[in-house]
């Protein structure tokens, strides 16, 4: 397996935020008042899913396992990110330290695995 770098990284990251989008159509799609609105976002969140599922397993060809999923975690910042900006939700401290743990958490494996790529 070849050197994991920074671009890599946030090529995940982008595609653990179209994770998080796919909840955001599934929010708005609980909220709508008229059919043709509920299954238009439905349609969107099924589409966000689709596309989460191939660039996942894409992601999963060049990370190891346990670094993809770890980085998964990350959709827990994301997901607050979008719920304080579009949905106006207010963020607990102890939902500020669990992020906090997470991100940290992330950035060790990160750095584990790009100091340290694993040998064929």
């Amino acid at each position: 397996m070849k050197k994991i770098g920074i671009k890599q990284i946030i090529l995940l990251q982008a595609i653990i935020i179209i994770y998080t989008v796919s909840s955001i159509m599934a929010k708005f799609a609980s909220a709508g008042d008229t059919l043709e609105r509920i299954v238009l976002f439905f349609g969107l969140d099924l589409l966000f899913l689709g596309i989460y599922a191939i660039c996942w397993q894409q992601m999963i060809k060049i990370f190891p396992l346990s670094v993809a999923y770890a980085n998964r975690a990350m959709a827990l910042l994301w997901s607050a990110i979008w719920a304080k900006i579009i949905f106006g939700e207010q963020i607990s401290v102890k939902q500020m330290v669990g992020i906090a743990l997470v991100i940290v958490g992330t950035l060790i494996i990160n750095t584990e695995t790009q100091e340290k790529p694993e040998h064929e």
